[in-house]
């Protein structure tokens, strides 16, 4: 069974979803998403083809965390899917999640992409690239760290810096620099920008067929979304004024970030959760979906889209995402303190 998203905001809903005696059948798994149901239907079956398990997927756009916790020891929630490091460990925080300790997950999903305590791991990943204009911008390689330099002035567009995507980033920039060297950073890029931080990314990319900057911040799975997408075909054109850069692909590499999956804390049905899960990191569903959302498999040798494969060849930054997320307090403390929200100030 789905919910669809304008079902879900009142509470009284949760009644609506998996009563006591679904939740605790035989062959079922419960799973809450962050993510659209369209993007993971594929997925779940091609699950239920190969185990018989069904799915029951209630999707929330916001207050996934908080729904569990007050459902308490009677969630019905057995697998949360979420995308990006900061939802994943702010479900750990929160005690909603519970560790696992498992052959077939831990060989699957590489060291830096889960983890350590086994309440979360990675399934795709996205990179942190720099969109740039086909026509304006002559070079094929950058850095994060050149984005502060002042060639760039007046040049470059980003969507709001205390966004998770942003965030994100700078903390990796904390973790490989040190805070002092970051905030100065951070300071050089906000007076690059050619305007107030605004809009999302794929807005970055419709600012640089404007003429309005020449390089802007981005997923790179935005690119592949407006590539192919027939329902605001104008898309198209944003993606075909730019390219993508894949910064730092010379030493440390480009800054990833994760969709990814947790056991929750209280699921009544475990073991069927735990097939689900380590159905998830293998190669059938790893290719599946990588596919969906134009993201990057974790698991290594499975082989992306011919569209992902069109933005060039990535080479993912290693460091731990503990690390990162471990410093994205202060990377969004950063963001307040040299007013990077409030654009140029020189």
């Amino acid at each position: 069974m789905q919910i669809s998203k304008a079902l879900i905001g009142a509470l009284s809903v949760a009644t609506a979803f998996l009563g006591s005696t679904a939740a605790h059948a035989e062959g079922e798994v419960n799973i809450y998403s962050y993510r659209q149901p369209e993007l993971i239907q594929p997925l779940l079956d091609a699950f239920t083809k190969e185990t018989g398990i069904t799915t029951n997927v209630l999707f929330l756009d916001k207050g996934l965390v908080e729904r569990i916790q007050a459902e308490g020891a009677n969630s019905p929630a057995d697998v949360i899917l979420t995308v990006d490091i900061s939802r994943l460990t702010e479900a750990k925080d929160a005690g909603v999640t519970q560790p696992v300790v498992n052959e077939t997950i831990n060989k699957d999903i590489p060291e830096h992409f889960r983890d350590p305590d086994g309440n979360w791991f990675g399934l795709t990943t996205r990179g942190r690239v720099v969109y740039a204009s086909k026509e304006r911008v002559a070079q094929d390689e950058i850095t994060y760290e050149d984005l502060a330099n002042p060639k760039w002035k007046g040049k470059i567009c980003t969507r709001d810096g205390q966004h998770s995507y942003n965030v994100g980033l700078f903390a990796s920039m904390i973790a490989h620099h040190g805070e002092a060297e970051t905030e100065k950073w951070l300071a050089g890029l906000r007076d690059n920008l050619a305007r107030k931080p605004d809009g999302g990314d794929r807005d970055q990319a419709k600012a640089i067929f404007a003429g309005e900057c020449d390089v802007a911040l981005g997923n790179s799975y935005y690119v592949g979304r407006m590539m192919t997408n027939e329902k605001e075909p104008e898309q198209k054109d944003w993606a075909a004024a730019i390219k993508v850069l894949f910064p730092n692909a010379k030493d440390r590499g480009t800054h990833v970030n994760i969709s990814g999956m947790a056991l929750a804390k209280n699921a009544p049905n475990k073991e069927n959760a735990l097939k689900l899960m380590e159905f998830l990191s293998e190669g059938e569903a790893q290719k599946i979906y990588a596919e969906q959302v134009f993201e990057y498999p974790v698991l290594p040798g499975v082989e992306t889209s011919e569209v992902v494969k069109s933005f060039g060849e990535i080479k993912p930054d290693t460091l731990p995402l503990a690390k990162i997320a471990a410093n994205r307090k202060k990377a969004s403390e950063l963001v307040d303190k040299v007013g990077y929200n409030e654009g140029p100030q020189d």
